[in-house]
């Protein structure tokens, strides 16, 4: 019998949370937020990256491979 549970997806995730998803180094994902390519936003003293924004990069990255 399957267990199903009710967990909400939060929808601002830390730095290194968001580079996990996209399998690169946090270095790596401060670079794309300076670069203005992964958009993020400053909550209190820590920066957070929307669900969005990471679904975002992607959808633009695969229409710049396919052109």
């Amino acid at each position: 019998m399957e267990k199903k549970t009710n967990r909400l997806e939060p929808l601002l995730l830390k730095v290194s949370e968001a580079a996990q998803l996209l399998n690169i180094s946090r270095a790596k994902m401060y670079d794309l937020i300076g670069k203005g390519e992964i958009v993020s936003i400053k909550c209190g003293r820590v920066r957070r990256i929307p669900r969005t924004a990471i679904e975002q990069y992607i959808e633009r990255q695969l229409h710049e491979q396919a052109a």
